[in-house]
């Protein structure tokens, strides 16, 4: 039954190359040619470029290769396409050009229906695509979530080659209330990379192979991003509100919770420790922030209660002596 699969999605490229080629559509036959039902093996490196080049140009030109791509990921229900158009995704996020990112980050154009929600994917014709299948819906909420934050950031931070001192400047000018949404999305990124499926199951699949150092890379970025976050954060501890303080432990909490699956999942040495213990520090120092500003607060409330209770002691007080008859009785 596998062989039978693997020879008809052979035949399937095949057709479809061909038809391609005789239209003379350069996008979709490079696109073609990244995405084949190969299970096994990932899109070459010239194969994901000759697909970039194919959107340089106009804006139209972009437009086309991103409508294409994303009609063949929502229209295959095989694995090894679905994940290879997922990679060609990422790509244009980490390699494309601005134009093509461009064009990815405002599609669809008119809305409508969210492109890489695939959480529904299923693949069964053999045990293999349905092994890949969950990596498919694992890798498009990844990349999604990729796509969220990159928005919140404002850039397509993964593919940014700055200097540290560059991307502290530029946090250094947000709001506490941006720089908490900043830092919380990536949280929420670096807890998708958490969910990762099981990879004893595929073991030596280079097309997983190929995900797993995507993911690796976008972590290194990731990791600094963070790391200048949390810096930030440790310099303004004392000017912040308590909401603004308690939403940050809350951040640091979720993230330190991906400390030993991370550490497990990359293979992390002194700087991802370092990472790490400032994470650490950071949430406890916000902390014993939450904890003074809420003893003021419990320290504010009994000294009201203490006031309104005098007060309404001495009324009543009051009260009782201009009432009193010589009998004793109250009027």
């Amino acid at each position: 039954m596998t062989k039978l699969t693997q020879l008809l999605g052979i035949i399937k490229d095949k057709a479809s190359q061909s038809k391609a080629a005789l239209l003379s559509k350069r996008a979709t036959l490079s696109l073609l040619r990244a995405t084949s039902h190969d299970s096994f093996t990932p899109p070459t490196n010239k194969q994901i470029s000759t697909l970039l080049s194919s959107g340089e140009g106009s804006r139209a030109t972009a437009s086309v290769v991103i409508e294409v791509l994303m009609d063949r990921l929502q229209g295959t229900n095989n694995s090894a396409v679905a994940l290879k158009c997922l990679i060609a995704v990422h790509h244009i996020i980490n390699h494309g050009s601005f134009i093509l990112q461009d064009q990815l980050s405002v599609y669809p154009s008119a809305g409508g229906r969210n492109y890489l929600n695939l959480s529904n994917f299923r693949h069964k014709s053999d045990p293999v695509s349905w092994e890949l299948s969950s990596w498919v819906r694992w890798f498009a909420q990844y990349v999604e979530q990729l796509l969220c934050s990159s928005r919140i950031l404002g850039f397509f931070f993964i593919a940014g080659n700055s200097m540290r001192r560059d991307r502290e400047e530029r946090v250094s000018g947000l709001t506490n209330a941006d720089l908490l949404s900043e830092f919380d999305s990536l949280v929420t990124l670096v807890e998708g990379i958490c969910k990762i499926p099981d990879l004893a199951s595929v073991k030596g699949n280079k097309l997983v192979e190929e995900i797993m150092n995507l993911v690796h890379e976008d972590w290194i970025v990731t990791q600094r991003e963070v790391s200048v976050g949390v810096s930030e954060f440790k310099e303004r501890l004392s000017c912040l509100k308590f909401g603004e303080a308690v939403e940050l432990v809350c951040c640091l909490k979720r993230l330190e919770e991906c400390k030993e699956r991370m550490m497990m999942m990359m293979l992390e040495v002194e700087q991802g420790q370092r990472l790490w213990d400032t994470v650490i520090e950071v949430k406890e120092k916000a902390g014993m922030e939450v904890y003074k500003e809420e003893a003021k607060v419990h320290k504010a409330v009994r000294k009201q209660r203490v006031s309104e209770s005098d007060r309404f002691s001495g009324r009543v007080l009051n009260s009782y002596d201009s009432s009193m008859f010589p009998s004793g009785r109250l009027l």
